[in-house]
């Protein structure tokens, strides 16, 4: 909703805001805030609040450390955590020194996808439906150090804990298994009233939500929340970690978007429902395969063509490639087909044209969510573009195939690793690049900033699995 300065400061007199909490997006996706007393705050605010771009990771050197903080009006909501009623304002970031839009902003970023959609004629509208799955833990214990390497994940659903005795409490049984959580009820299910409490605080702040269940592993839970535009689907990404995070807590748990915490059970994923539209009309409905375009099935080849590039944005953790495995509900096998779970690019059944889309299954929440919807867009419009041709349907169960079935059907795979994924990047990059969306110098950045606080860092710490492999050689 659009809205004046005088609006926000109107809306917020009205609910009787004491703060106003400005928030911007890193290029790992995690959330800054700063926070001004409602007594300050008047109509030149928002054209920008003063802060030190230097101390954010990967983004300005201290001699040139000043940018501003641009409150965007269109995006508000009342914080429900806060003690103070604390209105919370949704900011891109200024660049002072050349007069534009911060190029390492992510939501900057995709921003400037959108405006390239736009001034390309393709379309007008890109939607986004991402499916964010999360896991609750009653505990999380971390080690890292030169001598232990450690992690211990515990849950009341975890069926480790069959056999344990809960001091001034009863063992009662009930618990999914390994891979036994799609839909149970309760008991079994034990996070209804957490959930419903997260679909409560959602709808507070102006989400609509619609499908609410325990997922398939242990402890897991999913909640289905309206598409939107681009920025609008990466902001309430935004927003639906940061309830997850806060109920739980609220709880005494502990909740995670973390694509793989659980050896052996499924993994977290964000399932990306994608349509571009022009003049109200649904540009993928069309007479061809499954009722979609040739439009439709060139963004598919779009993105497909460039998924091992995109993984680096939509795949962003070293974490991501332990879920894209065989056998996980995670397909790694870069082909479509329709109401296929085991193609990375599913079909699904719907009911008339205006809900005619494509879901790419292989994005995780550990992506930065501007990011990652920004990249996908780009690969999608230069399949578009170039007319790219997707190939045949893979109406087969994918995750049957063995290694030497799928060299021989020459069908392309997810990297393995972020290494591999970022490598890609570097690679088939002038897609990214078009209309200055992704910039060089943020590739770069980018480039640096995963090897230097991920690749590098995990490729050299002994994991435990190689002491019971290794130790005794």
């Amino acid at each position: 909703m659009s809205r004046t300065p005088s609006e926000v400061i109107a809306y917020a007199k009205a609910n009787n805001v004491l703060f106003y909490d400005f928030r911007f997006t890193d290029i790992k996706g995690a959330w800054h805030h700063v926070s001004y007393h409602a007594g300050s705050i008047n109509e030149d605010s928002f054209k920008g609040l003063p802060f030190d771009g230097s101390s954010i990771p990967a983004w300005q050197p201290i001699d040139r450390s000043d940018m501003q903080l641009i409150p965007d009006t269109s995006a508000i909501f009342l914080d429900p955590f806060t003690a103070d009623s604390t209105l919370v304002v949704f900011c891109d970031v200024f660049d002072i020194y050349k007069g534009t839009l911060y190029e390492k902003c992510p939501r900057s970023i995709a921003k400037k996808a959108l405006k390239y959609l736009e001034s390309s004629g393709l379309a007008d509208t890109a939607y986004f439906g991402p499916e964010n799955e999360f896991f609750i833990f009653d505990n999380i214990k971390v080690r890292d150090a030169i001598n232990v390497q450690y992690y211990e994940i515990d849950s009341s659903e975890g069926i480790w804990n069959s056999h344990t005795d809960f001091p001034g409490s009863t063992n009662t049984g009930h618990r999914p298994g390994t891979k036994g959580g799609y839909f149970p009820v309760a008991p079994v299910d034990s996070q209804v009233d957490l959930r419903a409490d997260i679909v409560k605080t959602l709808h507070q702040i102006g989400m609509e939500t619609f499908v609410v269940h325990h997922e398939v592993a242990q402890g897991q839970g999913e909640i289905g929340v309206k598409f939107g535009t681009l920025i609008e689907a990466a902001d309430n990404v935004q927003k639906l970690k940061y309830v997850v995070k806060m109920v739980a807590h609220k709880y005494g748990k502990t909740a995670t978007f973390m694509p793989k915490p659980l050896y052996g059970d499924n993994g977290n994923g964000m399932h990306c429902h994608q349509s571009i539209w022009k003049n109200g009309v649904n540009l993928f409905a069309g007479k061809g395969y499954q009722n979609l375009s040739d439009t439709a099935m060139h963004y598919i080849g779009g993105v497909l063509s460039h998924a091992k590039s995109c993984a680096a944005f939509t795949n962003a953790s070293t974490n991501s490639y332990k879920r894209l495995l065989p056998g996980f509900e995670a397909p790694s096998i870069l082909a479509y087909s329709a109401q296929n779970r085991s193609a990375s690019c599913r079909i699904p059944f719907v009911n008339g044209d205006k809900a005619r889309r494509v879901e790419f299954r292989f994005p995780d929440s550990s992506a930065n969510p501007y990011l990652a919807f920004a990249a996908m867009l780009m690969a999608g419009i230069d399949g578009v573009q170039k007319k790219i041709d997707p190939g045949p349907p893979r109406e087969e169960d994918l995750f049957e195939l063995s290694l030497d079935e799928i060299r021989e059907k020459g069908i392309q795979q997810m990297p393995h690793t972020l290494r591999e994924s970022v490598e890609h990047m570097l690679l088939d990059k002038e897609f990214l690049k078009k209309g200055d969306v992704f910039t060089e110098e943020f590739i770069q950045t980018y480039k640096a900033y995963k090897f230097e606080t991920e690749i590098w860092p995990w490729e050299g710490r002994p994991h435990p699995f190689e002491f019971l492999t290794t130790y005794s050689c």
